[in-house]
C-alpha cells in the first residue's frame, strides 16, 4: 500500500490568502489592496473569498509578494503590535517624505517604503 502524499498547495491561492492576511494586519481596506497590486476591488473580494488566487509570476503577483514582504518587515519591528504598526503607516515618515500608507499605494512607494524597512531591520 502506498503512503497517502497530499498534493502540493495551489501558488496562486496560497499567496493570495497571505496577501488578505497582509492586507487585514495593515489595516488595508480592499480598496486600498485593490490600488496598491493593480486589480480591482470584486477581484480582491473574490480572492479574499477563496474563489480565486493570485499568480505569483504575473504583474499583480509581484506587488502582492512585496505586500506580504512589506508587512513581514515591519511586524518585528513593532513587536507584533497592532497599534504601532497602524501607527507607522499612518504618521508622516521624514525619511520615506510622506505616509506609508499613501506611499504603498504606487508600486515606487511600496518599494520604497520596504527598502527603508529592510534597512531598518538590518540595522536591529
Amino acid at each position: 500500500m502506498l503512503p497517502h502524499v497530499a498534493p502540493a498547495p495551489d501558488k496562486s491561492m496560497v499567496l493570495g490568502k497571505a496577501t488578505i492576511r497582509a492586507a487585514q494586519e495593515l489595516h488595508l481596506s480592499n480598496a486600498a489592496l485593490a490600488r496598491v497590486i493593480g486589480l480591482s476591488e470584486p477581484s480582491i473580494s473574490r480572492i479574499a473569498g477563496g474563489a480565486r488566487g493570485i499568480d505569483p509570476l504575473s504583474k499583480e503577483g509581484q506587488l502582492a509578494l512585496l505586500v506580504v514582504r512589506l508587512f513581514r518587515s515591519l511586524d518585528p519591528l513593532v513587536g507584533s503590535d497592532a497599534q504601532k504598526r497602524l501607527g507607522w503607516l499612518r504618521s508622516h515618515n521624514k525619511a520615506l517624505n510622506g505616509t506609508p500608507a499613501a506611499l504603498i499605494e504606487t508600486p515606487t512607494g511600496l518599494v520604497t517604503a520596504l527598502a527603508y524597512l529592510d534597512g531598518m531591520r538590518a540595522a536591529a
